[in-house]
C-alpha cells in the first residue's frame, strides 16, 4: 500500500461507519485484507482500482487511480518458514554429531605418525643406488655405445642432404636463367625437369658409391691375416745376437751389441 492509498482508506472510514470501509470493497477468496491499512501492506490492482472507484463515488476527487499507485511497487512475499524437522532426522544428526566428535577424540588422542621421507625411510638407499650403478656400470668399450659413430653419420647425411639441396637448386636457378627468352610454362617445365633428373643423377651416384663401399667392406673381411715368424735370435752372454737355426749376419750383430762403460 502508498500512503494515498492509506489515506484514502481512512477517509472512507470518516466518512461512513469504520467497520463497513474495508467491507465496502469487493475481496475475492486470494485477497489480502484490507482491515488494518497500513504503508508496506500487500494489496492487489482490483483492490487498488475499487478503492479509486470508492472513493469517487464518495466525492473524493483528488484520489486519482495514478495518484494511488504512485510509490507502489511488486510485493515478494517473504519466503516461507522451514518446516520442523522430523524426530528420525533429528536422531540422525545427534548420532552423527557423537560418532564426529568420537573420532576427533581418537585423533587427538591417537596422532598419526609423521611422514617419512624416502631418505628416513630407507636410510640405505643411497649406497644401494651407488652400488647398482657400480654392479651395471660398461666394462668393455663395446658397451659404451657408439655416440661417435652414430655423431659422424648424422653428420655425413646432412651433408650430403645439403649437396643435394645445393645441386638441385643450381641446376635449376641455372636453367631458368638460361631460358629467360622462353615463355614462362617452357621454363617452369624446363627448370623442373633438370631439376629432377640432377636429382635422379645424385641418386645414383650415392647409391653406386654405398654399393661400392658395402663390396669393399666385404671383401675385406674375406682377407685374413696370416702371421709368420721370419726370424729369431737370442743374446748370448757375450751381448752377442745369434740367430737360431743359423749364423747371424754382421748387421744384426752390430745393432744387438751393447757397449760396457770401463770402470
Amino acid at each position: 500500500m502508498t500512503p494515498h492509498m492509506v489515506e484514502g482508506l481512512q477517509s472512507l472510514n470518516k466518512a461512513g461507519n469504520p467497520q463497513n470501509a474495508a467491507t465496502r470493497l469487493p475481496q475475492g477468496h486470494d485477497e489480502p485484507s484490507l482491515e488494518d491499512p497500513a504503508v508496506g501492506s500487500p494489496v492487489s490492482h482490483a483492490q487498488a482500482v475499487d478503492l479509486w472507484k470508492a472513493l469517487q463515488d464518495a466525492g473524493h476527487g483528488e484520489y486519482t487511480l495514478e495518484t494511488l499507485l504512485k510509490g507502489s511497487r511488486v510485493y515478494v512475499p517473504p519466503p516461507a518458514p522451514k518446516p520442523e524437522p522430523s524426530d528420525e532426522y533429528k536422531a540422525l544428526m545427534a548420532r552423527l554429531r557423537r560418532e564426529q566428535e568420537q573420532r576427533e577424540y581418537e585423533r587427538m588422542a591417537n596422532p598419526l605418525p609423521p611422514m617419512e621421507t624416502f631418505s628416513q625411510r630407507y636410510p640405505n638407499g643411497a649406497a644401494m643406488a651407488q652400488a647398482f650403478a657400480a654392479v651395471n656400470r660398461p666394462g668393455h668399450e663395446a658397451d659404451m655405445g657408439d655416440d661417435d659413430v652414430t655423431y659422424s653419420d648424422v653428420h655425413r647425411q646432412l651433408m650430403l642432404i645439403l649437396n643435394f639441396v645445393a645441386s638441385i637448386l643450381g641446376v635449376a636457378a641455372t636453367l631458368w636463367i638460361v631460358a629467360r627468352w622462353w615463355s614462362t610454362p617452357a621454363r617452369l617445365f624446363l627448370t623442373m625437369g633438370g631439376s629432377i633428373l640432377v636429382g635422379v643423377a645424385e641418386v645414383a651416384v650415392y647409391s653406386g658409391y654405398v654399393w661400392h663401399l658395402g663390396q669393399a667392406k666385404k671383401k675385406d673381411k674375406t682377407l685374413r691375416e696370416v702371421k709368420e715368424v721370419l726370424q729369431t735370435w737370442t743374446v748370448a752372454a757375450e751381448n752377442e745376437a745369434v740367430a737360431v737355426g743359423g749364423k747371424a749376419s754382421e748387421e744384426d750383430i752390430n745393432l744387438q751389441r751393447r757397449q760396457k762403460n770401463p770402470n
